[in-house]
């Protein structure tokens, strides 16, 4: 029995250690549960423990994305910030001692350059009027030599003379004025920026700028936290848009780096390069660049960029010359430039421009009553660009072919290079109003609404070119007239016939016979030719005084045949006109299609006593930093014979006195003047060049499809040029007598030599050399001397 019992004690104890062991592994297993952490404490704990490696991490790549913006900041604002387009200077007006001058023509170019009147000229671009003398004070001027200090002027004049110059109290024989800005030649981009240099920026800007967009820029390091606030409790306060919270460094890494979405990526972006800016720039650098970046208005199709530019575009005077309230102005429209614009919205650019001046004076830096009386100052404004892309593009077409002839890189000429050029703006202004009212009138007149119109305006002594119109539209930027349209010349030609004759003083004078006759001449077809004056009379036989004024063509063209059209064409290449020049009768009375700026070529060097200087529009260009890169070389060349020359001219001068062109002395009878007019068949093309003493022009009237316009070149195109001298200030011509001309007297039957006095004789300039002596008046043998053979060396190469 006792067995039995033992034995079954001995088999339940096991199953109760069994049973103790799993309650106690399940005690275990619910204590090891509680003591675990969840999967995301797991991952805290893990990250915190590895946090030192993050950072680094994360310093790493923020460190190489800051030298990623630094490498960027540094490639864009270490060097040339920005593309900086061509600037398109006008010739600089110049003033000599003794030159025939009156104070009002030297007052219409200093208005031009916006010079202001005042009653006691203290600063540069102020002048004022007191007597007879011109007092001015010049700005700095830059030269294609290099730039020169402004300094006080004065003028004297003496009986239409300019009898004194002062310049800076010293007596000197000659002073300009700067070259006028016409345009710039800008890129696709289309920005348009003067760039400035920060000592040269008035510091009543510098103080406003700071006040209204970053009172703090020389404190905060590109990010400032207190200005954001500041600025919205200001704006809150004003129930509107007032200030903003970008500092000036972040606006400008805005402008020069970034786009204008509104994100927070980009506004990292912009805090991030702001701060590696302002540790490698200094604060002045940095100012200077914003004040050459901020968009500050609209010119077409280019942003105006910078302040250089805003002070010109706006008030067309330098950014040193403008008043307190003019830069509130500008300062102001950088918060919205289209909805500040003062030429759209006046009352709302005159409200902004006051807030400015109202926050200046908050700031205690201008006096109240300065501050009251600034605020009823009225925007004076320009009121209207002279820069723009389409400034005087007749002309500006000219300077580019230049430009690509003399400086072929491209891309020099996107890197603030100056392009000296010779225009005239006043003249130009006074060509384009010829051109485009007188053909508005003419058009209206004879119901000519397709008549078309170009005028060349040149200076004789220096080949340049003064002005030039292409369109009656004359902003029109495409068919360029004066440059490219050829048109047949008419009687434009008829000078050279004419020269070529003078040139032989042993057999030819202004008193010499030519047979006024009806003619034949087989055409290069095989047709017989009659030519006939407009009058379709004949005279048998008339001096070449009266063939030239009076323009006849059958003595023209017997007197063309009888010198040969080979030496009437030489004489024309000779006179500057470059391309083939046909060989055939017809030729004598303009059947030669050339361009107004040809035609201008060729009477430019009869003007400028028979020495060639090819007509040109660049005087010089200079790089950014002043270098002469290229300079026009201003040498004639002697063409034509000035004794020859001198005798076509009082031939000329004739014309607009008693020939076809004697409109002239009727409108302005104390002038003497020289010029030419031109008629082509079917009056298809109606042509004029004349001459003062100073200027040569050619003006063209015609259709584009060569349709008749009824108008000979007295009814065309000498109104207009008329209309040219009355804006202008034209001067008699003068030119000196050459040694070996004299007076003589011809008798007007045989063209003898005679005693002064006779009857039925003329009186004219003529090489005296070549005459034989005079026959008495009693004389009736009177015979035109006969031509001796040329020798074959003559013939070859000229001579007599």
């Amino acid at each position: 029995m006792v067995k039995k019992n033992t034995s079954n004690t001995s088999r339940k104890a096991p199953t109760r250690r069994a049973n103790a062991t799993k309650s106690n592994a399940g005690k275990s297993r619910a204590s090891n549960s509680k003591a675990r952490p969840s999967l995301a404490a797991r991952i805290w704990s893990w990250s915190w423990r590895n946090s030192w490696k993050f950072m680094l991490v994360g310093l790493l790549c923020l460190s190489a994305y800051g030298l990623y913006l630094d490498a960027s900041i540094k490639a864009r604002f270490g060097g040339n910030k920005w593309q900086v387009p061509a600037q398109i200077y006008a010739r600089p007006y110049t003033l000599n001692r003794g030159q025939q001058l009156t104070i009002s023509e030297v007052v219409e170019e200093l208005k031009w350059l916006s010079y202001r009147p005042v009653a006691q000229v203290q600063s540069s671009g102020q002048y004022a009027v007191k007597g007879n003398q011109l007092f001015f004070y010049r700005r700095d001027a830059l030269f294609a030599e290099g730039p020169q200090t402004g300094a006080p002027v004065r003028l004297t004049f003496t009986r239409g003379e300019l009898s004194d110059i002062r310049f800076n109290g010293r007596a000197t024989e000659q002073v300009r004025l700067e070259p006028y800005l016409v345009t710039r030649f800008t890129n696709s981009s289309g920005e348009d920026r003067m760039l400035v240099q920060l000592e040269d920026v008035p510091q009543e800007l510098i103080t406003m700028l700071l006040q209204v967009e970053d009172r703090d820029f020389y404190q905060h390091h590109g990010v400032a936290p207190l200005a954001i606030l500041r600025a919205l409790v200001a704006n809150i306060s004003a129930g509107r848009a007032v200030q903003g919270g970008s500092t000036l460094t972040q606006q400008l890494i805005k402008n020069l780096f970034l786009s204008n979405e509104k994100t927070l990526i980009r506004k990292a972006n912009e805090a991030l390069m702001s701060l590696v800016i302002e540790l490698r720039y200094s604060k002045d650098e940095i100012l200077e660049a914003y004040l050459n970046e901020v968009f500050l208005g609209q010119n077409g199709i280019n942003g105006v960029h910078g302040f250089g530019l805003a002070s010109y575009f706006y008030f067309d005077r330098p950014l040193n010359e403008l008043t307190v309230p003019e830069m509130a102005l500008l300062v102001g429209m950088i918060k919205g430039p289209s909805y500040y614009n003062p030429r759209r919205n006046e009352e709302r650019a005159l409200e902004r421009r006051n807030l400015v001046l109202r926050l200046l004076f908050e700031a205690q830096a201008i006096a109240p009553q300065q501050y009251q009386a600034w605020l009823q100052t009225p925007l004076t404004l320009r009121r209207y660009s002279r820069h723009n892309r389409s400034t005087h593009p007749a002309f500006m077409d000219k300077v580019r072919e230049e430009l690509q002839r003399v400086l072929p890189d491209v891309s020099l000429q996107q890197a603030g290079i100056k392009i000296f050029t010779t225009l005239d703006p006043l003249a130009q202004r006074k060509a384009e109003s010829v051109i485009s009212e007188g053909i508005e009138r003419i058009s209206k007149q004879r119901e000519l609404p397709e008549l078309q119109g170009a005028m060349v305006v040149t200076d004789i002594a220096s080949g340049g070119i003064r002005a030039m119109v292409g369109d009656k539209n004359t902003h029109y930027q495409g068919f360029n007239r004066a440059m490219d349209a050829r048109r047949p010349i008419g009687s434009l030609i008829k000078p050279a016939v004419y020269l070529t004759a003078l040139e032989q003083p042993f057999y030819y004078n202004l008193g010499t016979p030519i047979a006024d006759k009806p003619i034949q001449l087989k055409s290069s077809e095989g047709k017989l030719w009659a030519p006939q004056n407009a009058d379709k009379t004949f005279r048998q036989q008339v001096p070449l005084l009266q063939g030239l004024s009076e323009s006849l063509n059958v003595p023209t063209v017997t007197l063309g045949m009888e010198l040969g059209l080979d030496a009437i064409a030489g004489t024309i290449k000779r006179l500057g006109v470059h391309q083939h020049v046909p060989r055939y009768p017809a030729m004598t009375l303009g059947a030669l299609s050339l361009s107004p700026l040809q035609v201008n070529q060729l009477y430019q060097t009869i003007a400028n006593e028979g020495g060639y200087i090819p007509v040109h529009s660049i005087s010089a260009v200079v790089d950014n930093d002043g270098r002469v890169l290229w300079q026009h070389q201003q040498v004639a060349r002697q063409r034509a014979d000035r004794k020859a020359v001198y005798l076509l001219n009082y031939a000329l001068n004739r014309v607009t006195r008693e020939g076809t062109a004697k409109a002239l002395k009727q409108r302005f009878p104390q002038l003497h003047l020289a010029g030419k007019t031109g008629t082509t068949n079917d009056y298809r093309d109606s042509w004029y060049s004349g001459f003062d003493r100073n200027h040569l022009a050619t003006i063209w009237l015609g259709t584009d499809d060569n349709k008749s316009t009824g108008l000979a070149g007295a009814s065309g195109a000498l109104p207009l040029y008329m209309d040219y001298l009355q804006q202008s200030h034209p001067k008699s011509l003068s030119r000196p007598f050459p040694q070996g001309l004299g007076i003589a007297h011809f008798d007007l039957q045989s063209g003898t030599p005679v005693q002064p006095g006779c009857a039925g004789s003329i009186s004219v300039p003529a090489v005296t050399d070549a005459l034989p002596a005079p026959a008495d008046c009693l004389s009736t043998e009177r015979k035109k001397p006969e031509k001796k053979e040329k020798s074959w060396w003559q013939k070859l190469f000229g001579g007599e």
